[in-house]
């Protein structure tokens, strides 16, 4: 089966004119789910956007999304071969704060790893978007931009991208690791799964996440990653991320 990743940006840009519209009003409300996480009507209008666009275009292909628990149990999902995963809107957070670093994230996991993704930044006016096999790329301007941009040259320098929203103990004890070791490290903050495009872009070179994610915040991110020849490897085993497991969340990872 072909799958068509344009069709699947306009799903994305739809979703984005709907929270860009919930997102410029003077004040919207803010609810909290039962894990304390936060929850507008945006969530919602862009997962019913995107959730029914799939369907239609792809109908029997399931979608597990982070706004409807329909499909989280594994007992449902144990035996599926292809499905979507998608967060209508990473970084509530980020949203409710307003500064722009939040992201639609769409992506189709086949036998256990993601080949098609898309992270759609609506405020930023920035798509990034890959293909197992046919590169990665960046809209911004309504100008389409082979990835990466640039590499960086030196082994003296890393430039670390962290969590703005979610920084701990271990994110810092990773970089003075890497400054022990007389490399120089420039951090980058950003929300949501920009921190994938920035690796890909080449603006950064790695990316360490302690605290927890979820399978729909990486999926997309890691499509990225593979096509401009860098990883995501699981801290503890050094293996890559994998979908589709018993358990949603995703343990501590490095990208670079």
């Amino acid at each position: 089966m072909s799958y068509d990743v344009q069709a699947i940006i306009s799903l994305s840009k739809q979703a984005a004119e709907r929270i860009l519209s919930i997102y410029n009003q003077p004040s919207f409300v803010v609810h909290h789910k039962s894990d304390r996480s936060l929850l507008t009507q945006a969530d919602l209008e862009s997962q019913a956007i995107i959730c029914e666009g799939l369907k239609k275009l792809y109908p029997s292909i399931p979608i597990v999304s982070e706004e409807s628990t329909e499909f989280h149990d594994y007992a449902a999902r144990k035996d599926w071969e292809t499905f979507f995963l998608v967060d209508p809107l990473d970084g509530t957070k980020e949203f409710v704060h307003r500064n722009d670093e939040f992201t639609i994230n769409i992506a189709l996991i086949h036998q256990g790893q993601p080949i098609l993704g898309v992270i759609h930044a609506p405020a930023l006016d920035v798509i990034y978007y890959a293909e197992r096999g046919r590169g990665a790329y960046k809209i911004t301007k309504n100008q389409k931009i082979k990835l990466p941009l640039a590499r960086s040259n030196s082994q003296e320098v890393f430039n670390v991208a962290v969590s703005r929203s979610h920084s701990c103990e271990r994110t810092e004890n990773f970089i003075a690791n890497l400054r022990s070791q007389g490399k120089q490290v420039n951090t980058l903050s950003a929300g949501s799964a920009l921190k994938f495009g920035l690796v890909a872009e080449g603006r950064v070179d790695l990316y360490p996440r302690f605290t927890p994610t979820m399978e729909w915040d990486t999926a997309a991110g890691h499509v990225l990653i593979n096509e401009v020849g860098k990883k995501i490897t699981v801290i503890e085993s050094e293996e890559p991320l994998q979908y589709n497991k018993i358990n949603l969340k995703n343990e501590g990872f490095v990208v670079g």
